[in-house]
Parts: structure tokens; C-alpha cells; sequence
């Protein structure tokens, strides 16, 4: 597919990785503008966009205290809630005609789901020692370990397939679904399906960011708690 018929970034190079990258600077250029507007001028009654990004923290902060601890919350809000602004404005973005989802390429997705993979193991080793975090990979039951390790193992690496390709195959269908609706009916078919994809946009923002709040909790819980 010429990247040119469809985006903006094509008429600049058709090349279709540089696509990807045009519309991931070009998400995060848009993230750092409207947190420096809503920051700018912070005001004790917040308005505009600095009650919208507190409504954010604080819907966030209180969405994953009921699935983690709210101390798990707020430690590793500054890090769940840039993947949940990042994946959704990238989600968003491909439902502009000319603009296409950086989440629509699986190598965008699996870089998102390789830091969460590597950090959680990071805090988990930095919490618990490496020693002792690896060795809960064996289980409790000593005699039990050499069928639970390589279990454990291939589970915590299908982690990195099932968060890369659960948000890269749900956006590349959305995107192919508002293709052919743009084709099919121009004008008034694509309003009901604009809300829906936004609504898909968020929800696969929050089940990425619900993931990374399990995962980290999974592997710091004993030391947490």
C-alpha cells in the first residue's frame, strides 16, 4: 500500500518506516505541548487543560489503586501515565484521514511492550535481589521447580506477544475499518464509526496501562507488601 495515497508523511517519503516515525515524533511533539499549557499557569481552582490533566492523574491514580496498591499508583504513575497519554494520542492519531496510528506497526507496539517488559523485571530485581527474584520463578515447592521455571519463563516472555500484538492488531483493524468506510460512504458512514475508534483508542490506552500496573505489582508484591 503506497503510504502517499493515504498520509501526509507519505507526500515527504513513501517509505513507510519513516511514516511510523513521522506521526511517533510528531504524537510526542503534541504530548509535551499540551502538558507545558496545562503547567504553564497553574492556578489553585484548575481550568482548561490543567483540570483536564488533573482529572487525568487523578482518575488514574484511583483506577489502579483498586487493582494495585495506591502506593504502586503513585510510585509508578510518571511512568503508566506517559504510556497511556503515548498509546492513546498515537491511537487517536490514525483517525484523521492523511495521519496513520504509530500503534498500527508492530515494531512501534513491541518497543512499548519490551520497556514495560525489561522495567518491571528491573524493579522487581531491584526490590527483592536478583537472587531472590529469579528464584520465585521456580515456585514454592522445591521438587516442582524444574516444571515451573521454564513454565514461568515462557510465560513472562509471552508478555511481550500478547502486549504487542493485542494493541497492534486492534488498531490495524480499526485503521483498515475506517479505511473502508472512507471508501464505501465519505460523508456520513464515518461519524458513528470516528466515536467508536475513539472509544477503542481509549480503551486500548487503559488496558496497556492496567497491563503495566499488573506486571510491575506482580513482580515487587512480596517486598510491598
Amino acid at each position: 500500500m503506497d503510504g502517499r495515497l493515504f498520509t501526509f508523511a507519505g507526500l515527504i517519503n513513501p517509505n513507510h518506516d519513516f511514516i511510523i516515525g513521522f506521526y511517533t515524533v510528531l504524537v510526542a511533539v503534541i504530548i509535551l505541548i499540551l502538558a507545558k499549557m496545562a503547567t504553564s499557569n497553574l492556578k489553585i481552582i484548575p481550568q482548561g487543560l490543567q483540570n483536564i490533566f488533573e482529572w487525568f492523574i487523578e482518575g488514574t491514580i484511583n483506577v489502579a489503586s483498586d487493582i494495585v496498591s495506591r502506593e504502586i499508583a503513585v510510585k509508578y504513575l510518571p511512568l503508566t501515565a506517559t504510556i497511556a497519554l503515548f498509546v492513546f494520542f498515537s491511537n487517536a492519531i490514525g483517525i484523521i484521514p492523511g495521519f496513520e496510528s504509530p500503534t498500527s506497526s508492530w515494531s512501534f507496539t513491541l518497543v512499548l511492550a519490551l520497556v514495560v517488559f525489561f522495567y518491571y523485571h528491573f524493579e522487581g530485581i531491584k526490590t527483592k535481589g536478583i537472587v531472590k527474584y529469579f528464584a520465585h520463578f521456580a515456585g514454592p515447592v522445591p521438587l516442582l521447580a524444574p516444571l515451573m521455571l521454564p513454565v514461568e519463563i515462557i510465560s513472562h516472555f509471552s508478555r511481550i506477544i500478547s502486549l504487542s500484538f493485542r494493541l497492534f492488531g486492534n488498531i490495524k483493524g480499526d485503521d483498515m475499518f475506517l479505511l473502508v468506510m472512507l471508501m464505501l460512504a465519505p460523508w456520513l458512514a464515518p461519524l458513528p464509526a470516528f466515536a467508536i475508534l475513539t472509544l477503542m483508542a481509549f480503551l486500548q490506552a487503559f488496558v496497556f496501562m492496567i497491563l503495566t500496573y499488573v506486571y510491575i505489582a506482580g513482580a515487587i508484591s512480596e517486598e510491598e507488601h
